[in-house]
C-alpha cells in the first residue's frame, strides 16, 4: 500500500502538487475540450504548487528542523555541516528526522541517568571520605587535648595516648597514600614494568610474608590441588604482589578461625591466566557483591572498621588489574566464603 511517510520533502511536494493540478487540469479540459490548454494548465498549476510547497517547507518547516539539529549536536556548524543542512537535510523524510530526534532523546536520557548515578556516587564518596578522615583526626584531637589538659604528667596514660595517636596518624598516612595510588593509576601516571614470572611462586611468597597474621587465626594456606604446576604470566610483578597481598589479607580478616585460604591458577587459553584467592569465611550478601570494588564501600561499616584498613584496598586492586587491560570479579555466599579472581596476560616468549 502506498504511503507518504517515507517521502522526502521534494517527493512530497511533487505528490501534493500532482494531486492539486490533476483535477484542475481535467476541469479546464472538460470546459475547453482543448487538450493543449488542459496540459498547459496542468504544467502551470503543478509548477506553481510545487514551488510554493517547496518554498514553504524549506523556509519555515526545515528552518525549524535545522535549528533542532543544531541543538541536538550542540556545536557551531562548520562549512561542511552548513552544506549538510542546506542540501542533505531537506532530502530526509519526516520519519528519518523523527528517528534522529528520538535517538538523540534516548542518548540524552542515558546521559542524564549516568550523571545522576555519578552524582549519587560522588556524594556517597565525599561522605565516606569525610568520615574516614574525621575519625582519626577527632581521635588524635581527643588524645592531644586530654594530654594538654593534665594527663601529660601521668606516664602510663601519656604513653598509651601517644601510642594511640601514632596509630591514628599511621591510618591517615595510609589513607592518603592509598588515595594517591588510585589517583596515579586512574591518570595513567603509574607506569607498569611488565615481566615474565611464575605466579605460584609469588603466591607462596605472599603466604610467607603474611604468615604471622595468618597463624594468629590458625588459617591454613594452600594452592589448590591440580594448580601447582608452574604457570608464567606477563605483568608488573610488584603491582600484582600488591593485589595478592590485599586479597590474602582480606581473606585472613574475614576468614573463619581454623579455616582455609586457597589460591587457584588456571590457564584459560593461550593468552590468558585466571588467578583466584578463596576463603571459607563470613561471605558477602548478594546486594553488596557488585559494589565491593568501589572506594570506601564496606558491607558492614562497624565490623569492617574494627578490622582496620582504609576501605580502598579492593578499589586499588581493580585499578591495577584494569591498568593491565584485564578484569577482576568476585563471587560469594554468606557463611560459605568469598572468592576473588582476576585475569592476567600469559607468558610472552619475546619479553
Amino acid at each position: 500500500m502506498f504511503s507518504t511517510k517515507n517521502l522526502s520533502p521534494r517527493q512530497l511536494a511533487a505528490f501534493t502538487a500532482g494531486i492539486l493540478s490533476i483535477p484542475i487540469a481535467i476541469g479546464i479540459f472538460l470546459f475547453t475540450f482543448d487538450w493543449r490548454v488542459g496540459l498547459g494548465s496542468f504544467a502551470l498549476v503543478f509548477a506553481g504548487s510545487y514551488a510554493l510547497i517547496i518554498f514553504t517547507l524549506e523556509k519555515f518547516i526545515y528552518r525549524k528542523i535545522k535549528l533542532i539539529y543544531k541543538l541536538i549536536y550542540q556545536t557551531k556548524a562548520t562549512k561542511k555541516e552548513e552544506v549538510y543542512f542546506k542540501y542533505i537535510l531537506p532530502q530526509k523524510s519526516i520519519d528519518e528526522v523523527r528517528a534522529d530526534v528520538e535517538a538523540w532523546g534516548e542518548r540524552r536520557n542515558k546521559e542524564i541517568e549516568m550523571l545522576q548515578k555519578n552524582e549519587a556516587y560522588r556524594k556517597e564518596f565525599l561522605q565516606n571520605l569525610a568520615h574516614e578522615i574525621k575519625t582519626p583526626i577527632f581521635a588524635i584531637q581527643g588524645y592531644v587535648d586530654t594530654l594538654l589538659g593534665g594527663a601529660m604528667d601521668e606516664e602510663v596514660i601519656r604513653k598509651k595516648f601517644l601510642e594511640n595517636t601514632s596509630k591514628n596518624v599511621d591510618r591517615l598516612v595510609n589513607l592518603v597514600n592509598d588515595l594517591d595510588e588510585i589517583s596515579r593509576l586512574e591518570s595513567g601516571e603509574q607506569l607498569l614494568y611488565k615481566q615474565n614470572f611464575v605466579i605460584q611462586d609469588l603466591i607462596r611468597e605472599i603466604y610467607d610474608s603474611l604468615s604471622i597474621k595468618i597463624q594468629e587465626k590458625n588459617i591454613k594456606t594452600t594452592i589448590k590441588k591440580g594448580c601447582e604446576a608452574p604457570i608464567t604470566v606477563f605483568a608488573d610483578k610488584e603491582k600484582i604482589k600488591q593485589v595478592l597481598i590485599n586479597l590474602v589479607e582480606n581473606a585472613t580478616k574475614y576468614g573463619r578461625p581454623y579455616g582455609t585460604i586457597v589460591a587457584s591458577v588456571y590457564k584459560t587459553d593461550d593468552s590468558h591466566v585466571l588467578v583466584e584467592i578463596g576463603d571459607d569465611g563470613i561471605g558477602i550478601e548478594p546486594e553488596h557483591l557488585h559494589r565491593i570494588f568501589e572506594r570506601f564501600y564496606r558491607t558492614d561499616t562497624a565490623r569492617s572498621r574494627d578490622k582496620g584498613g582504609t576501605g580502598l584496598g579492593l578499589a586499588i586492586c581493580k585499578h591495577i588489574i584494569e591498568a593491565h587491560g584485564q578484569s577482576i570479579h568476585a563471587r560469594s555466599t554468606p557463611d560459605v566464603g568469598t572468592t576473588i579472581g582476576f585475569s592476567l596476560e600469559a607468558r610472552r616468549d619475546n619479553a
